[in-house]
């Protein structure tokens, strides 16, 4: 047997098995989610195969809980996060790109140091801050929205990453736009946006994950159910069904179909972006 036969055959074993781990939650989730009444959630070694696989679970949570509600809601949040995370990104990438200015690389690297600083640090005067502007669901729905929304309409990394990939543009193109009589804002939005779409697709995958999947601030601002996220309506469902975890199982599942099919459609963008127009600069 040859030595780098032997070496790809256990580094694809490691892979598999790394693999399976990381999947092993979603699989007794899943399993979890199809399991009846009478089968043991909890046996040991765990039973991943239903014996009676049942869609009862999730007509109970659809009949009981307001879920479709609690989607819409975090689609309307994920979505408009999204499209201001692209927008305002792009904006302020470019002229870091592209533009010389008196005190350009302080304000980027003072840009990306705000990496380092956990939400949680700055949850507190976010919060005072939400509430002095008004932007909480006492004051009506669009208020509570925003006061979702827009602590995360921009971030550094969507900033950083958008930058990596104007650099990565010759500069020929806007040249000869600029001959052509475009101005800057026709060609950052007609020539230089379409030219680094993988890349934001990267970064509207990760914002609309992120956002998503987010409880912890959610769960601070809002104080009306109607208005509640996918990840906070789901917390709270474990105290409507008293713990009844085969139901929580099954919203979690339904919660989670979104995100697969977000990034299945935007797959190929997502694996190209992310080695294109990264790592130059």
């Amino acid at each position: 047997m040859k030595p780098s036969f032997l070496k790809g055959f256990l580094t694809h074993l490691i892979l598999i098995l790394v693999c399976f781990l990381s999947l092993l939650p979603l699989l007794w989730l899943t399993s979890t989610a199809f399991k009846g009444a009478n089968e043991n959630i909890f046996a040991y070694p765990p039973i991943l195969l239903p014996e009676s696989p049942t869609f009862k679970n999730f007509s109970e949570v659809l009949k009981y809980v307001p879920i479709l509600g609690y989607i819409l809601n975090s689609f309307i949040v994920a979505g408009v996060t999204v499209v201001l995370n692209v927008v305002l990104s792009a904006l302020a990438a470019y002229p870091l790109a592209r533009m010389e200015f008196k005190g350009k690389k302080i304000s980027f690297f003072l840009i990306l140091s705000t990496i380092m600083v956990p939400f949680q640090a700055i949850m507190l005067p976010v919060y005072i801050i939400t509430l002095k502007l008004g932007l909480s669901d006492t004051n009506g729905y669009i208020a509570g929205y925003l006061g979702m929304i827009l602590p995360f309409a921009v971030n550094a990394f969507g900033i950083f990453l958008l930058r990596q990939a104007f650099i990565s543009i010759p500069r020929e193109l806007e040249e000869s736009a600029f001959i052509d009589g475009c101005n800057v804002l026709q060609i950052w939005f007609k020539i230089l946006l379409p030219l680094i779409l993988p890349q934001i697709t990267v970064l509207a995958i990760f914002t609309f994950i992120g956002c998503w999947g987010e409880f912890l601030w959610p769960s601070i601002v809002l104080t009306k159910e109607a208005l509640f996220t996918l990840p906070v309506g789901i917390n709270n469902m474990s105290g409507v069904f008293a713990s009844n975890y085969r139901l929580v199982a099954a919203g979690s599942i339904i919660s989670i179909i979104p995100i697969i099919v977000f990034f299945v459609s935007l797959q190929k963008y997502f694996i190209k972006g992310s080695s294109e127009g990264a790592v130059k600069g």
